[in-house]
């Protein structure tokens, strides 16, 4: 069994794998794995509600070395909770998240809109989006497994359609949550559909949106997602999220874009 993404001592502080490490700096981690550990954080104070929205705010890169999260209930409610959670170590304030959680309903009869959907048995494998990254070291992309819808293109950029699985639990002897487990692609969106070569361009993005509906089942998981780029330097990576039953949900990033003149933010 692979190494999880992170380790523990004492359920407060965690360390960071090497396959948490992102593609622009050899010492920060790639948001996807630490946004599944603030989802963990917030689910576990309200378990009578699911999660439907966490939005992330990436205050700074968050470091390849050990940090805490703590999470607190901002307004409980007996049908919708608000949450928040943190990063830090000892000197800073890396990523803020704030939580929504509603209280679920059995046997409502409703109706769904019909969408078209992506078709997991028709996917292609193709490697991660992301094909090199600013280092030499181990990282990220090297933890998922990815396919590509046939009509998309295999990891060239602009609207594109991936689906990700990761090899790594978040922790060790845990099984995650559903939403724990998409958490990782739904950071994804911003290097699934880029406008423009990583070597020209980089595409970081400063926060991260993840809205489900329902809650995601198995393991593969699908993000179509486009990336929107301005000449101003901002930016935004809009993915819908699905699985292989369906539309699951839905999540956004805003970018900060520069090119190889400037520098990371």
């Amino acid at each position: 069994m692979p190494s999880p993404y992170f380790t523990t001592t004492d359920g407060s502080w965690f360390t960071p794998s090497d396959h948490v490490r992102g593609p622009w700096d050899v010492d920060a981690c790639h948001a996807g794995p630490p946004a599944a550990l603030m989802v963990r954080a917030v689910e576990a104070l309200v378990p009578n509600q699911q999660l439907a929205r966490l939005t992330i705010e990436l205050i700074r890169p968050i470091p390849m070395a050990p940090f805490r999260v703590q999470a607190e209930v901002r307004k409980p409610g007996r049908t919708v909770t608000h949450t928040e959670a943190e990063i830090y170590d000892d000197d800073r304030i890396y990523a803020r998240a704030f939580g929504l959680h509603i209280r679920t309903t059995d046997g409502l009869e409703v109706d769904s809109a019909v969408i078209d959907v992506p078709k997991f048995p028709e996917s292609v494998p193709g490697p991660f989006a992301i094909s090199d990254a600013l280092h030499s070291e181990e990282w990220f992309g090297s933890s998922v497994e990815c396919r590509y819808d046939r009509q998309s293109p295999v990891a060239e950029g602009g609207p594109t359609t991936m689906w990700l699985r990761t090899m790594h639990a978040i922790l060790a002897n845990e099984d995650p949550s559903p939403f724990q487990r998409i958490a990782p692609l739904a950071d994804c969106g911003n290097g699934i559909s880029p406008n423009g070569r990583l070597g020209h361009t980089t595409f970081v993005n400063a926060d991260l949106t993840m809205s489900l509906h329902r809650e995601p089942v198995g393991e593969w998981f699908a993000s179509r997602s486009v990336s929107h780029w301005q000449n101003s330097g901002i930016g935004m990576a809009d993915s819908e999220l699905f699985d292989a039953a369906g539309a699951v949900g839905r999540a956004t990033q805003s970018l900060v874009l520069t090119t190889n003149q400037g520098g990371l933010p």
